[in-house]
């Protein structure tokens, strides 16, 4: 090809690459706030069977997600409400919270009686219930004590309105009767470890997720805070909500992509300054790699919408195999010397940069048949990234790089040459064989040492000052987290309710003993209707005979004209969930009802005071209707499941390898070419048994990319040395660059504060540092001066 013709294409790419970044940046920042999604919840895949149980998961982790609560605490009472209040009104000035409350409006506790009054005739407890089925049942000793009960606290029925106590009784089995907080002084209030605590809730005026609504509020939350210690020596401050967790995990992702970015850029900047001695092939390799992180970047937003954090410090980390590519035309220009032909050295690296890219992107591709969407969008990222990188050699690179250059340094060449002839030597005839039983000798320890851990909250660090906040706040105030919940379904609402009636039976039994704390349900606020026909016939054997009722009043004291509106009450009506759902009461409960559709109706009971998915499926085990959604646990059980798979898939990657590399090697020389990834992939594997590392989903998919680049290193030496057979060490130089490239950015995310990718780059480190020393062993001594492949 002419000079011109490279110019025009170079050209022409140059336009297409603008026009993609002009796109990605308008996608990135024109639409008002940076698409960063910070989510777990959005990353993880569906693994509930039923679209509504992923609803449900959804709802609930979305219902609080928005909120903050804020526990305000002293020793001192007076104090701590004062606190409570001063935080309350600092907050109310910050336009980021919708709504902050810390003191509760002037209310009558007896509101909360309103909206059963009318239904008191059929509404029992078990314990009633039991007793009014006994026969011989005596009306006169169940007034006897209720007059007899100690002084109410909470919600009282007045004594006229349900003298036998019976509505009494049922109120105070509701969940707000049987809450920690206690309103008090118009605040929240919980006593406990000689210490007062107080709530103030605030929602947000925006997603948790949104970048700009986490700067504000945790300023606002700060400068409260610095308030309070100024105003109140003393008083702690206990924190929890959705906004703290996102920020947190946004401030890691950005700390570990400067780190990553900044670290490698240097590092390969560095490194490549050193090998090629001049700025020049330094800035187009750069310029081939920027090319590929945004052309990656536009087409995940594109695709996705987003981007995820995983992908976001991924992405930083793809800067050392992108620059594989540019490296190889950059190490093929400065070995032809003054012979450089820009046209003549990309047809002389084109078969090595294609094979090495079709490697890649096999290993890509089975990334991204995982049902994550996280890992789904990485690999997006890589394929869409990686290729554009390589094209970029292709099309603009050698109308860029038409003047010859400096030789690689020839220290560099030398020191290789001496790794490559060491390395290669006890690859060849039987000492090779010997080498790679030894190997795997010593690799056998770490094998029998390897274990799993599949559990999904490794997906991202919690920060310990965080979690721990929030298990006290759980602990102090009874706040469930909502992680586990039974999704109970029916063909209409009453039976709906007649199932969940059963679940609870099972769940008191636990709570009876002292296995579960209790459980939050709508059924426990309004029976079902066959509930409440049961406990109405109950009553109305008492009230066939009311002249007996009203001389048991009348002895009691009562006066006749409270007797008289009493029985005038009956038989009142059944409470029906629809008018309940209307009332303001029912504000904090909503989100357990999922509504009904033409498949039938839902609704969610939430266990409270355990974690144990054994003993929670087991209360739900034979109850038609009724199943345990555990999305952490399902999800962890996804990933263990393809965690299996994994090795599946990394045998059909290596089976796939085989007949590429016979086609090109010849079928004798391709186990040869194969062996470096696949031997680096069994050291791996060892080394992380050594370091007592758990595998998980992870380490197999970075073991998967371990292969693609091994492979890669592999093929360059062979594609590569016939043409430095005049310099011999130089091909291994360019690749022991590579490799140190590729350790400088992946290996890199070791250190990352998300564990996931900790664990993507440890894999990575360690594979291709393995891969890198092994590769002279594909090729052995006697193979340095043979034919260019064909």
């Amino acid at each position: 090809m002419t000079p011109q013709a490279l110019k025009l294409r170079a050209g022409l790419f140059a336009v297409a690459s603008l026009l993609i970044a002009a796109l990605g940046a308008f996608l990135l920042f024109g639409r008002g706030k940076l698409p960063i999604q910070t989510d777990l919840l959005a990353m993880l895949p569906a693994t509930e069977q039923s679209p509504l149980a992923e609803a449900a998961v959804e709802r609930l982790a979305h219902a609080n997600g928005d909120r903050v609560a804020l526990l305000v605490a002293d020793a001192d009472d007076t104090r701590a409400k004062d606190a409570a209040r001063a935080l309350g009104k600092a907050l109310a000035t910050h336009k980021v919270f919708g709504l902050v409350t810390a003191e509760l409006p002037p209310f009558d506790l007896q509101q909360l009686l309103a909206p059963y009054l009318a239904h008191r005739d059929w509404l029992l407890t078990d314990a009633d219930r039991a007793a009014l089925a006994k026969p011989g049942y005596d009306p006169a000793q169940a007034l006897a004590q209720r007059l007899n009960e100690p002084f109410l606290t909470g919600v009282g029925v007045p004594l006229q309105d349900d003298p036998f106590g019976w509505l009494q009784h049922w109120l105070a089995q509701q969940p707000w009767s049987r809450s920690p907080l206690l309103p008090e002084d118009d605040l929240l209030v919980a006593h406990r470890d000689d210490a007062t605590y107080v709530l103030v809730t605030a929602t947000l005026d925006g997603s948790s997720y949104d970048d700009d609504v986490q700067r504000r509020a945790l300023s606002a939350v700060h400068d409260a805070e610095q308030q309070l210690e100024h105003d109140f020596p003393g008083t702690r401050l206990l924190r929890t909500g959705a906004v703290f967790y996102a920020a947190a995990a946004r401030t890691g992702a950005e700390h570990d992509v400067h780190m990553v970015g900044w670290i490698s850029s240097i590092g390969i900047a560095l490194l490549l300054l050193g090998v090629f001695r001049s700025p020049g092939p330094l800035l187009l390799a750069f310029l081939s790699t920027a090319v590929g992180v945004v052309a990656a970047t536009t087409v995940s937003l594109l695709v996705f919408g987003q981007i995820y954090l995983l992908t976001l410090v991924f992405g930083a980390a793809l800067l050392g195999e992108a620059v594989d590519y540019s490296i190889q035309y950059l190490s093929a220009r400065a070995n032809a010397g003054a012979h450089w032909q820009a046209g003549a050295g990309l047809r002389q690296v084109r078969p090595a940069l294609l094979l090495a890219l079709a490697t890649s992107l096999l290993g890509y591709l089975l990334l991204g048949l995982v049902p994550f969407p996280a890992l789904r969008q990485m690999a997006v990222f890589a394929i869409s990234g990686m290729s554009a990188a390589c094209l970029s050699v292709f099309w603009l690179l050698p109308a860029l790089l038409q003047r010859p250059a400096r030789p690689m340094t020839a220290a560099l060449v030398r020191g290789a040459r001496a790794l490559q002839h060491t390395l290669s030597r006890p690859a060849h005839g039987w000492r090779g064989v010997l080498a790679a039983l030894l190997l795997l000798l010593l690799a056998l320890p770490g094998w029998m040492q390897l274990r799993h851990d599949d559990d999904v909250h490794n997906l991202i660090a919690q920060p310990a000052a965080l979690t721990a906040q929030e298990t006290q706040i759980r602990d102090i105030t009874g706040l469930g987290n909502g992680s586990q919940f039974y999704l109970v379904q029916g063909r209409d609402s009453a039976q709906v309710a007649q199932r969940e009636e059963a679940l609870e039976t099972r769940l008191q039994a636990l709570v009876d003993d002292g296995k579960l704390e209790g459980w939050l349900g709508l059924a426990g606020m309004v029976p079902s209707p066959a509930r409440q026909a049961q406990d109405h016939a109950l009553l109305a054997r008492l009230f066939h005979d009311p002249a007996h009722l009203r001389q048991t009043l009348a002895d009691a004291g009562f006066r006749a004209d409270a007797i008289d509106a009493w029985l005038a009450a009956w038989p009142g009506a059944p409470l029906r969930l629809d008018d309940w759902l209307k009332t303001p009461l029912s504000t904090p409960f909503r989100q357990l009802w999922m509504g009904c559709d033409a498949q039938g109706c839902a609704s969610l009971v939430l266990p409270q005071g355990s974690d144990d998915n054994a003993l929670l499926a087991q209360a739900a085990a034979g109850l038609p209707g009724v199943q345990l959604v555990d999305k952490p646990a399902s999800v962890s059980g996804l990933f263990g499941r393809y965690r299996g798979y994994a090795s599946l898939w990394l045998l059909a990657a290596m089976l796939l390898i085989v007949p590429v590399f016979g086609w090109r090697y010849g079928w004798r020389r391709a186990p040869r070419v194969l062996a470096p990834p696949v031997l680096g992939i069994a050291l791996t594997l060892a080394a992380l048994g050594y370091l007592g590392q758990p595998l998980t989903l992870f380490h197999w998919m970075a073991l998967m990319l371990v292969l693609g680049v091994g492979a890669n290193y592999a093929v360059f030496l062979h594609e590569g040395e016939p043409h430095t057979a005049g310099r011999p060490g130089a091909m291994y130089a360019s690749v022991l660059l590579s490799a140190l490239t590729a350790l400088l950015s992946f290996g890199l995310l070791s250190l990352s504060s998300l564990p996931a990718l900790r664990d993507f780059g440890l894999t990575l480190l360690l594979g291709i540092a393995f891969t890198a020393l092994l590769v002279p062993a594909s090729r052995a001594t006697t193979d340095t001066t043979a034919r260019l492949p064909r």
